[in-house]
């Protein structure tokens, strides 16, 4: 590897650069500039010192002639980047003294930079580290997304209920962008497909109805000590003509803008609601969009620099994370048969041996599918193309003898009812490679939504576990904790984590315990100011700090959590006179703004803090919080000061979790099932160190199938009828006592995801977690424990897994 050439700036002052830049490029007199505008100027003179590595970055892969990866995601949950380019350039602390200089504050000035409203959650975020991890490791790579104007939402909480707002992070501009105007492909809907007979040969050609312009924004993306500079590409929409003057001067001024609007309306919202016919079309327009922008790129950079079509999978590595990209596959085919002539044949092999897959979810609901009239009304030459790729798979399947059931499942075409187009089953035939994200989510996919496909094609599936980037999620979110560790087993950490399994030998050294502990009741009083800022309610760092922060789905099982607070709070209420572990309960998330139960689960969350927070007989022994629009910032503070992490989704039911990791990195005990990535984490750890409950995947999928009966459950076990009682009876209710009526009438009725069956494990785990807190030097080891032993759940090495095994690139 050649090292990233000093800056051109490098031996100015960066004091001198810095006032230089807010008087030059910002355009104010240091004595009049506002905090605002000095954030401006040290992003932009950060800024500077990005560019010229990220130019020599890109000259060297083109001087190598490298392949370069393409990482397509619906979401990028990058959060704040300033504290991110400094820590991976090494530039706080001149940063900080250059500001100081000028009467500035840096710590002050970051918290003016709004976090980017490009994702939601989980697959978002690890996109995010993924980036990171990609230049860390010094490959080329770009990303793909949209660059969304209003994201998801602005979480508010209005009397409990979750009120949906438009996140406004681009109101005064992004510093760290650069519009791209060169890089702008016109990307079509609807029309209709035409053979046609050209020198006695068959072509066929699609005129679409609408055509919209997709023009190119790119974000700098640093990797660790400026190694590489990589690009992440976001796309944002235009109408080929802004506005209709013939309308407008005819007196149609809104009409006239029609067009302008409707493109505007493919990088407003991430996630519009689909629970109408167009909230489902916008939702495909908008991955057809960037994934269609995104393909031609790629291949117009490689027609560019290589010139032969048929070596772009030697070239470039397309991986779709989950499947919101998936219709990329049939994109890539329609470029390669219907612009560069090749026949349909070879066309898929080149697909095939270019793109990967992974799958992040066995929800059915998230295995997504669309209409086929709606598909093929908007993308009519893709329907023939998916059509054309389906004939191939199910002709496959018959010569290997497979029955009528097995092909059925295999096909990209749902038969059953509504005919629907299966984007996961398309992008599992068009891909060379299709992985899990944990180990027990890889065996579950080739069981169960994708064991067909898998006999079909056996050598497809494979596992990569995911990880986290180390440098935000220790390094930048937790600085005390960081440095505790450089002084007891040196600074190489910093390059490989793994090598926090040193901190093993020393986990029972009663000072280290001490400074470990002096860090997290530090990072708990911070939280604890926060949490008084942001919802009145005060805490005490010295109770335990238990955290449950992630989107909010009822397979994750807030709803377990919420009620086992319940049975709590009536246990010190019924008896005082026990020695009671003071715990605050620490909720955060969004509900999707049409999930009405995930919605109610918010609002009982916010219930119960206000009864239980206002009772006297109560104080300090319990508190909940609910803590509001939860997004990377926030949990860079709360994960550092959090003692407990909450991992309790059903068997079977979460793909990996990356929250979990970043917790155990931060020296939190976890406690969870044995789902998703929790297995290996206790693989790692060892079982002494993790509270592990409840059924495995096998017992709750063999639970479902021979006839649970849950009211059973819930009358046998009396603290869990009493909680169920109470929330149902309006308790917590008392302004509409039918509000949690339903909610909990699911329970009795169905319990799909297990919440009564786990109950009594769960309230058990949770009384051992009060006994091991109790022993304050065991519980201060087994932290260390956790932080020694999770390095290797870096993104750094599940990256370095991508490439070698699926990339080609190391």
């Amino acid at each position: 590897m050649t090292p990233a050439k000093p800056s051109d700036t490098a031996g100015t002052d960066m004091a001198a650069r810095l006032v230089d830049t807010l008087r030059h490029r910002v355009g104010k007199d240091e004595r009049a500039a506002k905090p605002h505008d000095w954030y401006t100027a040290a992003v932009l003179t950060v800024r500077d010192e990005i560019i010229d590595r990220w130019m020599e970055s890109t000259r060297r892969t083109y001087a190598e002639s490298g392949k370069r990866v393409y990482y397509l995601s619906l979401e990028f949950l990058i959060g704040r980047l300033l504290r991110d380019a400094l820590n991976n350039l090494d530039l706080t602390g001149e940063l900080a003294r250059a500001l100081a200089a000028n009467g500035m504050d840096l710590s002050h000035l970051e918290e003016l930079e709004p976090d980017a409203a490009l994702g939601n959650g989980g697959l978002g975020r690890l996109a995010a580290c993924f980036m990171e991890s990609l230049a860390s490791l010094d490959i080329p790579a770009y990303g793909y997304g949209i660059r969304y104007v209003n994201g998801m939402f602005r979480q508010r909480i209005d009397d409990g209920n979750q009120v949906e707002l438009p996140e406004t992070w681009l109101s005064h501009g992004n510093p760290w962008e650069f519009d791209r105007r060169e890089s702008a492909y016109r990307v079509g809907f609807g029309g209709e497909v035409v053979a046609v007979n050209p020198a006695g040969g068959d072509t066929v050609v699609w005129t679409p109805a609408e055509q919209v312009e997709a023009s190119a924004v790119d974000t700098p993306v640093v990797g660790w000590r400026g190694k590489r500079v990589n690009t992440l590409r976001l796309w944002t929409a235009h109408a080929l003509d802004p506005i209709r003057l013939d309308a407008f001067n005819a007196g149609d001024h809104v009409g006239a803008l029609e067009g302008e609007a409707r493109a505007a309306s493919l990088v407003r919202v991430l996630y519009p609601a689909d629970s109408h016919k167009a909230g489902q079309e916008l939702r495909l327009r908008q991955e057809y969009f960037f994934s269609a922008a995104s393909i031609q790129d790629i291949v117009r950079r490689h027609m560019q620099y290589v010139g032969d079509i048929r070596t772009l999978p030697d070239k470039a590595a397309i991986q779709l994370n989950d499947t919101h990209p998936a219709v990329a596959v049939a994109e890539l085919v329609r470029l390669l048969v219907d612009v560069h002539a090749l026949g349909f044949d070879e066309a898929l092999d080149i697909t095939r041996r270019t793109v990967a897959y992974t799958n992040h979810t066995l929800l059915p609901e998230a295995l997504e599918s669309w209409p086929l009239p709606l598909f093929e009304r908007l993308l009519p030459r893709h329907m023939q193309i998916i059509y054309a790729i389906n004939a191939r798979a199910l002709r496959e399947a018959r010569a290997k003898g497979m029955d009528d059931a097995a092909i059925s499942a295999i096909s990209l075409i749902d038969e059953g009812g509504e005919r629907r187009v299966r984007m996961a089953n398309l992008a599992f035939a068009g891909a060379h490679s299709v992985n899990g994200v944990a180990a027990l989510h890889t065996e579950l996919m080739k069981q169960t939504v994708f064991r067909d496909l898998n006999a079909l094609y056996p050598d497809k599936i494979n596992n990569k576990t995911n990880g986290v980037t180390p440098r935000r999620w220790l390094m930048q979110c937790n600085p005390g904790l960081t440095g505790v560790i450089k002084d007891a087993i040196g600074p190489a950490f910093l390059d490989d984590v793994e090598k926090l399994e040193e901190l093993n030998a020393m986990a029972g050294d009663a000072a280290l315990g001490e400074r470990v502990a002096e860090v997290k009741r530090a990072n708990k009083v911070a939280l604890s100011a926060q949490i008084a800022d942001l919802v009145g309610v005060r805490v005490d760092p010295d109770a335990l700090f238990d955290v449950q922060i992630k989107r909010i789905h009822e397979y994750k099982r807030q709803l377990l959590n919420l009620i086992e607070t319940v049975a709590l709070y009536d246990q010190i209420r019924s008896h005082p006179e026990r020695d009671w572990v003071p715990r605050v309960k620490i909720f955060g998330g969004k509900a999707a703004a049409s999930y009405h139960n995930a919605k109610l689960v918010i609002k009982l969350a916010n219930d119960i803090a206000r009864r239980v927070n206002s009772d006297p007989g109560v104080g300090e022994l319990l508190k909940v919080v609910f803590v509001p629009n939860y997004n990377v910032t926030l949990a860079e503070r709360i994960i550092p000061a959090a003692d407990l992490s909450e991992q309790i989704s059903t068997a079977g039911m979460e793909a990996s979790g990356t929250g979990n990791m970043k917790f155990a990195l931060n020296g939190a005990l976890t406690i969870g099932t044995l789902d998703g990535a929790n297995i290996e984490i206790m693989e790692r750890v060892g079982e002494e160190n993790i509270v592990i409950f409840g059924m495995t995947a096998d017992e709750v999928a063999a639970k479902r199938a021979g006839g649970y009966d849950p009211r059973a459950v819930i009358e046998g076990s009396p603290e869990l009828a009493q909680a169920v009682r109470s929330i149902a009876s309006g308790v917590f209710s008392p302004d509409d006592k039918d509000r949690y009526k339903g909610l909990m009438g699911g329970l009795y009725d169905s319990d799909w995801f297990m919440v009564a069956a786990d109950f009594d494990a769960y309230a058990a785990a949770q009384r051992d977690v009060d006994a091991r807190w109790r022993d304050r030097a065991g519980w201060r080891e087994a932290a260390i424990r956790n932080v020694a032993n999770v390095g290797w759940f870096s993104s750094d090495r599940t990256i370095g897994e991508y490439a070698r095994d699926i990339w080609g690139v190391l």
